[in-house]
């Protein structure tokens, strides 16, 4: 099944007083590249995140932030830097003394420097944190999921329509290239005509020889072939259910190929107004493509 590799989803569930709540952002990218956010208290779940990320995406930029809220944790605390404390004070109390300021040493001016009073580390339990994460990280990409299958429809509803017109276009071209052999046949008689004005006698003989020389040159039966193997591809894989993004952008480089050599070598207009059109659709298709995982 296509799926598309924009998508979002924002969860939250509490379990046992724990609360967690988790967004998700994806956009387009050619691999998986992971952003987690975490609390700097729970930085060590990252590693098992960016390992349930990878079990559900294959493609994609996914930004993941993460906030936690832990009831069941100690109220916060802080700790004294008593001898910086110590040696502040003492400061203080000589820039007074050394004045004769009569403002005495207050509360207010310890607490203004960093490192007298300063929280206690936390120290977090990752297993105890881990199932309600868990949980919440499923429901959130289980949306993710139904999102992302929600535009690959769209996606490949207009992927298959451009892809039938792409064959209408190949069958075309393949009509008018079994009548080479007759345009070139015309055209060189022709030729020959206007440039002898009528007074040379065309031999039928090496009219057909060198028309028929043309034509092999210009044979674009391989290309035709392939063209339509490419279609019966494309078509499996989009309807597969694996992840189809890349080896689509793949045989859409091969089908630019196809019909790049086509138009060299085939060297009629009629042609060449066909193969531009079907190089639109592709274009098109191609927009479409960098969007699926």
């Amino acid at each position: 099944m296509i799926k598309s590799m924009t998508a979002f989803a924002n969860e939250s569930l509490t379990r046992n007083g724990i609360t967690v709540s988790v967004e998700i952002k994806c956009y387009n990218s050619r691999h998986l590249d992971l952003a987690i956010r975490l609390p700097a208290a729970h930085a060590g779940l990252e590693e098992p995140v960016k390992q349930t990320a990878s079990r559900y995406l294959q493609r994609g930029r996914v930004e993941i932030r993460i906030h936690i809220k832990n009831e069941n944790m100690d109220t916060v605390s802080f700790t004294i830097n008593e001898g910086v404390a110590d040696a502040y004070y003492s400061a203080l109390q000589r820039l007074r003394d050394r004045y004769d300021l009569a403002d005495p040493v207050l509360l207010d001016h310890m607490v203004r420097i960093n490192g007298i009073i300063e929280p206690e580390e936390i120290k977090v339990d990752a297993s105890e944190i881990w199932p309600a994460l868990e949980e919440t990280l499923a429901l959130s990409f289980a949306s993710i999921d139904k999102m992302r299958e929600a535009e690959g429809k769209a996606i490949a509803a207009d992927t298959f329509d451009r892809i039938d017109r792409i064959e209408t276009y190949i069958m075309e071209i393949e009509k008018r290239a079994h009548g080479l052999l007759e345009i070139y046949s015309a055209r060189l008689a022709n030729r020959v005509n206007e440039l002898t004005c009528g007074m040379v006698g065309i031999d039928p003989g090496r009219i057909a020889q060198e028309a028929a020389f043309l034509a092999d040159k210009s044979d674009i039966s391989e290309e035709i072939t392939r063209s339509k193997s490419h279609l019966v591809q494309f078509r499996k894989l989009m309807s597969g259910d694996e992840p189809a993004g890349k080896p689509l952008n793949f045989l859409l480089q091969e089908f630019s190929r196809e019909f790049n050599t086509m138009g060299s070598k085939a060297g009629n207009a009629d042609i060449s107004h066909i193969i531009v059109s079907a190089k639109t659709e592709l274009e098109k298709i191609r927009e479409q493509v960098q969007n699926i995982e």
